[in-house]
């Protein structure tokens, strides 16, 4: 086999969804059905292969993404398997930003939920192709016509439904597949591993002609050989029309859309074709594009084997104290022993070994290539988000991008002699979780943890306890502020100072003014001063930077400001870098004063899924909050209440949900903007 044959077999996808969406049981169906694991593990159980972790096995529910590798119809399918959780959301970006493709999977009952929807939307971000599966077809309530309504709607989606379920709730029976025109039956004695084809029933041959015809009717917009045909009445054959289905997939124009009951062992073959025939190989996507470190030109590298090493890191995990790294090799080969250049930190380092994982579990490998997704031991400089390659013929990729922690809380160590051995720890897990931050208080000493969520913070203090044997006691969960200013204000700030002899001098003059919430910080240069050096402005902005990190009325980080420098004053032999630095600080901190400064705080987007009879008591504590309701939709006996909340109103609300509405209730929150108190 060619190393061109060799990479058009190989299927980089994730699973994303919502949470209890069914993204780990639909992973240990194909694990099971692909021969990779002998049981079949659940999640309610705590047995799940991919959920490994203690807390995940106590939560039911998947913390870190985890990767793994099976075949199916001679491909190789590597799977990472992420969070549905808001708190876990830097597990899927990180994925995502190294997949070629994902599942989207929807419950048939809920349809297209908020996290689904941010999941969703990360994967545009990044370009990746996309199939959905409508899983909990068994469910009482399910409706796969409004999921995929919901896809179409909330997603801007084209779904293409290439199957009909076959009955719904306790009545589901299987899939009718729209390509071949078979009705698909699972045997129930093999767990789903055998299933039978056979003719469309009577009562749904109807609509299967329909919405056959409609899938037609879609594909043909976007292939002009299909529409040739469709319109001619041709017919068109499978390879021709899955030949179609894929170049619209991976063109992003639809999304071919599946279903079943993963729970029931019903619909993830099919599924498995859907992967290895619609979503793309490392050359069916466009090429990684980076820069030259030195020289700042655009370098951009094919998915091939003989190709100069690239490679990302996307992931860092600590293995009984020593680092691991995940990496999504773009081009080239890598063998143990070799040392990669990282350009971003400029060090050279060795990789010790090269695993193929499987969950937690790994196998070693002596070398690997293009397309693969692996760990490595053996970097110690390398973090999420930094690209290794070959000196000879560097390249770097853009870096991940990070979402800001929004809940804070204070630890100590129940005991004094666990200090340093608490520091230890909470650098350990920064490094593999770069939405979690800590710092050591200047005044009160303290040692404040942040993090995305109650959730998040509560499960790094288990690990600190169950993975680092540091017994901690935390204070009430703070919320991470902003600040910013309210009116414009013109500041000219003078700084003369004499330091070991020597006279520093740099006259600032500034305008500071708001901008609308979420513009970020901007920075204009209208000064005209043929003496302002390019050093002399990089020096103002950088006061300006540093100054913004800490801000007037709290000391909080200063979002959402426009600073505009109007002049300067030099002196020649006196003025220098550092006066201009502090000159700016000074006037940055001054303008910001007199501007009218405010605290924001984060504002969460809540959905939260009630029965009718529980609606006014739960609109009732919102309102209590200070939630602003923004959308009432009636799901049949669920209703959805869509509503914007201050986070530091949420802290506990789970529990009030669940005595409100006797346990029924759900919620999902995600952070949505900073606004004023």
């Amino acid at each position: 086999m060619t190393s061109e044959q060799k990479l058009k077999r190989i299927r980089n996808i994730g699973i994303i969804a919502h949470i209890d969406a069914g993204k780990t049981t639909i992973t240990e169906r194909i694990l099971y059905y692909t021969g990779r694991v002998h049981k079949m593990g659940e999640v309610h159980d705590g047995e799940a292969t991919m959920d490994w972790m203690s807390e995940e096995k106590e939560r039911g529910i998947t913390i870190t993404s985890a990767v793994t590798s099976c075949e199916w119809a001679g491909r190789t399918i590597n799977i990472i398997d992420t969070p549905g959780h808001v708190d876990f959301t830097i597990e899927v970006e990180r994925s995502l930003r190294v997949l070629d493709g994902a599942i989207g999977v929807f419950c048939a009952v809920g349809g297209v939920e908020p996290q689904s929807e941010t999941v969703w939307h990360q994967a545009d971000k990044y370009k990746v192709p996309k199939i959905a599966f409508i899983n909990k077809m068994d469910r009482i309530g399910a409706d796969f016509f409004r999921a995929v309504d919901m896809i179409r709607s909330r997603l801007g989606a084209t779904p293409l439904i290439l199957q009909l379920p076959w009955g719904s709730d306790d009545d589901f029976m299987g899939v009718i597949d729209l390509l071949k025109m078979k009705a698909i039956m699972w045997e129930e004695e093999t767990l789903g591993a055998e299933y039978h084809e056979m003719d469309i029933p009577s009562e749904i041959a109807e609509d299967a002609y329909k919405y056959r015809d409609k899938f037609l009717e879609t594909l043909a917009e976007k292939d002009d050989v299909i529409m040739e045909k469709y319109l001619a009445e041709e017919e068109i054959n499978d390879s021709e029309l899955k030949s179609a289905i894929r170049k619209a997939t991976i063109s992003l124009e639809v999304v071919p859309t599946f279903c079943g009951a993963a729970l029931r062992n019903k619909g993830v073959q099919p599924l498995l074709e859907g992967i290895v025939d619609y979503l793309p190989s490392p050359p069916d996507v466009p090429p990684i594009v980076g820069h030259v470190p030195q020289t700042g030109e655009k370098a951009v590298r094919s998915s091939e084997i003989k190709g100069p090493f690239s490679a990302l890191a996307f992931k860092v995990m600590m293995d009984q104290g020593r680092k691991m790294t995940y990496i999504r090799i773009y081009s080239g080969s890598v063998k143990t022993g070799d040392e990669v250049y990282n350009p971003g930190k400029n060090v050279n380092e060795k990789l010790a070994r090269l695993l193929k994982m499987h969950s937690n579990k790994r196998e070693r490998m002596d070398q690997s290539s293009a397309g693969d997704i692996i760990a490595v031991m053996g970097l110690k400089q390398a973090t999420t988000g930094d690209t290794l390659c070959s000196e000879a013929d560097p390249i770097l990729l853009e870096p991940i991008q990070f979402n800001e922690p929004v809940i804070s809380v204070a630890v100590e160590p129940k005991s004094v002699q666990s200090q340093d051995k608490l520091m230890l720890a909470l650098l350990k897990l920064s490094d593999e979780d770069p939405t979690f931050k800590f710092k050591e208080d200047e005044e009160t000493g303290q040692i404040v943890i942040s993090g995305m969520g109650e959730l998040h913070l509560e499960i790094i203090t288990d690990r600190l306890e169950r993975e680092y044997s540091v017994e901690t006691n935390q204070g009430k969960p703070q919320v991470v502020h902003r600040e910013t200013i309210l009116k414009k204000i013109r500041h000219e700030e003078v700084f003369q100072k004499d330091l070991a002899g020597q006279q520093h001098f740099a006259g600032v003059n500034i305008e500071v003014s708001p901008l609308p919430r979420g513009k970020g910080n901007r920075f204009v240069n209208r000064c005209e001063a043929p003496e302002l050096t390019d050093e002399f402005l990089t020096a103002i902005k950088e006061g300006i930077e540093e100054n913004s990190s800490s801000g007037v009325v709290m000391g909080y980080p200063v979002i959402d400001v426009e600073t505009t420098l109007l002049g300067v004053q030099i002196r020649e032999n006196h003025s220098d870098e550092m006066a201009f630095r502090i000159a700016a600080a000074m006037a940055f901190r001054t303008a910001c004063e007199q501007a009218d400064p405010i605290l924001l705080e984060p504002i969460m987007k809540t959905e939260v899924l009630i029965p009718e009879e529980f609606m006014g008591e739960v609109i009732g504590d919102l309102n209590t909050r200070q939630g602003k309701i923004e959308q009432l939709i009636n799901r049949g006996p669920i209703q959805v209440l869509t509503a914007r909340v201050p986070l530091s109103k949420m802290f506990g609300y789970s529990t009030s949900l669940r005595s409100l509405s006797q346990g029924r209730g759900t919620f999902s929150m995600q952070f949505s903007e900073y606004d004023r108190i």
